[in-house]
C-alpha cells in the first residue's frame, strides 16, 4: 500500500489499484492544492507502474467530494493578491489550467479508471469522476451529483462545461450547469451521467467487475490514434467518429443556444456573469477538440474570477454563509443547549411552519391557539407538506407518523409546562403579545428561554411583559418557514449572552442560518426590505406606470417586483404596521409618498393583496395574476418608458436598500458585515449578484455611492441622504470589508 497525504493506493492480485480519497482533519474531501498534488503523483504511478492494469477511485468518507475548496477560490476571486493585475490574471489562468490538464492526463493515461461514487459528488468532485472512464454510484437517494458552481457566481472550472455536454448533449447538460441542479443516483443514471447504480455494499466490487471484464477483452486499435490501447480506457470524445449527442452548435443543437440565450437574459437580466460565460464555454468548446475546449473553459473561468461580482457572491453565498451556519456569532463559553420541548403560541402560517421544522428536527412541539380548530389547522400544515413528500417518495409513512406525533395542537397553556423554548407567533399587536407572554413564560423549564417572532416591534418593549427580560429574545422567521433558510435573532437591551447562545443553538438544531442584530423598529431585515417596496410605491405616487415599476424591479435581480411583493406581504399588514409606527413615533413619523394610495386600497377598496384575490394585482382561481387596470386611475399614472431613466430607477431600488443597511450598521443594529449581506440575500432576496447591500457599496466604491445618493436626495428627498459613516468612508476610500473585517465584529 502506498500512502499519500490525502489518498492511499492498494494494488490487488488482479492488478487493480484501489485509490481511496480520505483527507485528514476534514469531514469531507475537497479539491485543494494538496489533494491535486497527490492526484498528480497518483496518475504518474498509474502510468509508470506496469503492475497496475486499471484503477478504482473512491472515498474513505461518507461523501465522495464536496467540490473545490472555495476558501482558496475566494482569495483568487476579484483578482486579489500581490503583483500586477496582468501577473495575477496569468497566474490564475495557469493554475486553473493545470488542474484541467491534470484531469486530462487522468483520462488519457492509457489505463481504465472507474469512479466508485459512495456519496455526494458536487462541483469539482463530479468533474473528477467525469474524467474517469466509468462511473458507478451507490443506490442512496440522499446522494447528490451535480455542478452547483453557478449558484455561487462561478462556472465549473475542471472540465464540467466540456465533458458533460459531450457526454449527454448540450440540450440536457446546459440546464443542469446553468441552474446548478443536483441529481440523485437514479436520475443521474437516467440522464446518462453515470453508468450503473448498485447497493452501497456492492460498489467497489461493481467497479472492479467492469474493469476485469474490460481488461479481459482483446486490445483494440483505434484508427489513426496511435499505439494500441484498451478501448475501455478511452473516453467517448477521444474515439474516432465520435459525435456529440444531439449534435454541435452548427449541426443539431443550434436552437438550444438561440433559445437558451433569450431565456437566460429573461431570467438573469444580464446581472449574473457566470451563466453568460457558461453558455459561451459550451457553445465555443463544442466546436473544437476537447483540449482546446478546456482552455476555453479556463479562460472564461479566469475572467469570471476577476469579476468583482464573483468575489462578492463567493464571499457571501459560500464563505460567510458557512461561517454563520457553523456559529461564528455564537458567544463562547456557554454550554451547548438542546431544545427537547418547544412551545409555539399562534398556529397561523408562521407558527405552523415553525412547528413543522422543529418537529422535523426531533423536538416535541406544543402548538397553541385560541381554539382547538385553529390549532388543528396549524398541525394540518405539516400533514400537507408531508403528504407531498410521501407522494414523491422522499419519506416513508413511518417517518410521517412519527413526525406528526411530535406535534400537539392545544388551547391549554398548561401543556407548555417544561418547554425549553417558547416562541410567540401571534398578531403584530403589542397588547396581544404582552397577554400571551404573561400566560406562557411561567411554563418554561428552568433555564428555558422565550422568543418572539415579531418582524417589526422592538424586542425591548415586548420584553417588559416578561418576568425575565434577560431570557427574552427575538427569533424572527421568514415565510414560508420550511423553505426560507434565514432566522434573524434580535437582542433586546437586557437580553443575556447566554440567551443568545441558546437561541443560536436552536437555530442550528433546525438547520437554518442565523444572523444576530440589535433591537430597533423593524430590526434589520424588515427595515431594509421595506425600503424596496416603499420605493416602488414612491414611483407609483410619482405617476410611473405600474408595469414599468415591476419590470425595472425584476431587472435589478430582486426575486419579485415591488408591487407584487406588497401583495404577497399583504397591504393591510403593511397598513397596520404603519399605523402602529405612527402611534409609537407621534410627531417624528415621516409620511411616505404613497401612504394615501395604500390607505385608499385598504380602507376604501378592500384590495389588501393576494390573500383576498385582489391588491395591486388581480388574482384568478388558477393562480395567475395581472396588474389591476384600476391602479392607473387611483395613482394617476402617466409616465411611460420614454419619460423615465431606467438606469436611475434601478439605482433607486438598489441604493435605497444599501443605504438603509449602511444606516443600520452605523446605528449598531447590525454589527457584522456577514450578517448584513447574508441576511439581505436570504431574508428578502437582495440581488444575489451583488453579494449583499454592503458588498454592493464596496463594489461601487463609497465615494461614487455617496455622490449618487446626494444627487438622488436632491431629486427625490431626504430618504436618499447618505449617513455620516458613508461620508467618512468616502473621504478615506474605505470599504466595509476592509474597515469592519468579521474578526473585528462583536456579537
Amino acid at each position: 500500500m502506498t500512502t499519500y497525504e490525502n489518498f492511499k493506493l492498494e494494488i490487488d492480485s488482479d492488478g487493480i489499484a484501489l485509490i481511496t480519497w480520505d483527507m485528514p482533519g476534514r469531514s469531507m474531501n475537497v479539491l485543494s492544492q494538496s489533494s491535486m498534488a497527490d492526484m498528480g503523483s497518483i496518475i504518474g504511478e498509474i502510468v509508470s507502474n506496469d503492475a497496475i492494469k486499471g484503477a478504482v477511485l473512491t472515498s474513505g468518507k461518507d461523501a465522495f467530494c464536496a467540490g473545490a475548496d472555495l476558501s482558496m477560490m475566494g482569495g483568487q476571486a476579484g483578482g486579489s493578491g500581490s503583483g500586477s493585475k496582468e501577473d495575477r490574471v496569468k497566474a490564475t489562468y495557469e493554475g486553473n489550467l493545470a488542474f484541467n490538464m491534470l484531469l486530462r492526463k487522468l483520462e488519457t493515461c492509457g489505463k481504465p479508471i472507474a469512479a466508485a461514487i459512495n456519496g455526494v459528488a458536487l462541483g469539482g468532485g463530479l468533474e473528477v469522476t467525469l474524467a474517469c472512464h466509468y462511473r458507478v454510484v451507490a443506490d442512496n437517494p440522499k446522494i447528490q451529483l451535480g455542478l452547483p458552481e453557478a449558484k455561487v457566481g462561478l462556472l465549473p472550472g475542471g472540465g464540467g462545461t466540456q465533458r458533460l455536454p459531450r457526454l449527454i448533449g448540450a440540450a440536457a447538460a446546459l440546464p443542469l450547469i446553468l441552474q446548478g441542479t443536483a441529481l440523485d443516483p437514479q436520475k443521474a443514471l437516467k440522464a446518462g451521467i453515470v453508468h450503473k447504480v448498485v447497493p452501497a455494499a456492492e460498489l467497489i466490487d461493481a467497479a472492479k467487475a467492469w474493469l476485469k471484464d474490460g481488461l479481459a477483452q482483446p486490445k483494440i486499435k483505434l484508427g489513426k490514434k496511435g499505439p494500441e490501447v484498451f478501448a475501455i480506457a478511452v473516453q467517448p470524445w477521444d474515439r474516432e467518429g465520435y459525435k456529440i449527442p444531439g449534435g454541435g452548435p452548427h449541426n443539431g443543437s443550434g436552437q438550444v443556444f438561440t433559445m437558451g440565450i433569450a431565456a437566460l437574459h429573461k431570467q438573469t437580466h444580464g446581472n449574473f456573469p457566470a451563466q453568460k460565460y457558461i453558455m459561451s464555454c459550451v457553445y465555443e468548446g463544442l466546436q473544437v477538440p476537447i483540449e482546446a475546449g478546456l482552455r476555453i473553459e479556463t479562460r472564461y473561468f479566469t475572467k469570471l474570477l476577476m469579476d468583482p461580482r464573483s468575489k462578492a457572491m463567493i464571499r457571501s453565498l459560500f464563505l460567510s454563509m458557512q461561517e454563520l451556519g457553523k456559529g461564528a456569532r455564537r458567544p463562547a463559553n456557554v454550554p451547548e443547549f438542546k431544545v427537547k420541548k418547544l412551545g409555539i403560541l399562534g398556529a397561523g402560517m408562521m407558527g405552523a411552519g415553525i412547528a413543522y421544522v422543529s418537529a422535523q428536527a426531533g423536538m416535541e412541539v406544543v402548538l397553541l391557539d385560541t381554539d382547538q380548530a385553529s390549532a388543528e389547522k396549524g398541525k394540518a400544515y405539516s400533514e400537507k407538506l408531508l403528504a407531498k413528500q410521501l407522494e414523491k417518495g422522499k419519506t416513508t409513512q413511518e417517518k410521517v407518523d412519527a413526525l406528526l406525533a411530535r406535534i400537539k395542537p392545544t388551547t391549554s397553556y398548561d401543556d407548555l409546562k417544561g418547554a425549553d423554548l417558547i416562541i410567540e407567533a401571534v398578531f403584530e399587536n403589542r397588547e396581544i403579545k404582552a397577554e400571551v407572554t404573561r400566560k406562557a413564560e411561567p411554563m418554561l423549564a428552568e433555564g428555558g428561554i422565550y422568543g418572539s417572532n415579531t418582524s417589526t416591534l422592538p424586542i425591548t418593549g415586548l420584553a417588559e411583559a416578561a418576568k425575565s427580560q434577560e431570557g427574552f429574545i427575538g427569533i424572527h422567521f421568514f415565510s414560508p418557514v420550511d423553505k426560507m433558510q434565514l432566522v434573524e435573532i434580535i437582542m433586546g437591551q437586557r437580553t443575556s449572552q447566554e440567551t443568545l447562545a441558546k437561541a443560536m443553538d436552536y437555530v442550528k438544531q433546525i438547520r437554518k442560518t442565523p444572523i444576530v442584530v440589535n433591537d430597533s423598529r423593524g430590526f434589520y431585515t424588515s427595515r431594509c426590505f421595506g425600503t424596496y417596496v416603499g420605493e416602488g410605491l414612491a414611483m407609483l405616487a410619482e405617476g410611473i406606470k405600474p408595469a414599468i415599476i415591476e419590470n425595472v424591479g425584476k431587472s435589478t435581480g430582486m426575486p419579485m417586483p415591488p408591487l407584487a411583493l406588497n401583495d404577497e406581504v399583504s397591504l393591510d399588514l403593511a397598513y397596520k404596521v404603519r399605523e402602529q409606527t405612527k402611534k409609537d413615533l407621534g410627531d417624528k413619523y415621516v409620511a411616505a409618498p404613497a401612504d394615501k394610495i395604500v390607505e385608499q386600497m385598504v380602507l376604501e377598496l378592500g384590495r389588501v393583496g393576494k390573500k383576498s384575490g385582489k391588491g395591486f394585482y388581480d388574482y384568478s382561481a388558477d393562480g395567475k395574476k395581472k396588474l389591476w387596470p384600476g391602479l392607473a386611475e387611483i395613482a394617476k399614472t402617466s409616465k411611460d418608458i420614454a419619460d423615465v431613466d431606467v438606469e436611475e430607477l434601478k439605482k433607486r431600488f438598489l441604493y435605497i436598500q444599501a443605504l438603509e443597511a449602511a444606516r443600520c450598521f452605523e446605528e449598531g443594529v447590525v454589527t457584522d458585515v456577514r450578517d448584513a449581506d447574508v441576511g439581505a440575500i436570504l431574508g428578502w432576496g437582495f440581488a444575489p449578484w451583488a453579494g449583499g447591500p454592503l458588498s454592493l457599496i464596496d463594489m461601487v466604491g463609497a465615494k461614487e455611492f455617496v455622490d449618487t445618493c446626494d444627487k438622488l436626495a436632491q431629486k427625490y428627498g431626504e430618504r436618499f441622504k447618505p449617513n455620516k459613516l458613508l461620508r467618512d468612508m468616502a473621504e478615506k476610500g474605505d470599504t466595509f470589508y476592509a474597515r469592519f473585517a468579521p474578526e473585528k465584529a462583536a456579537a
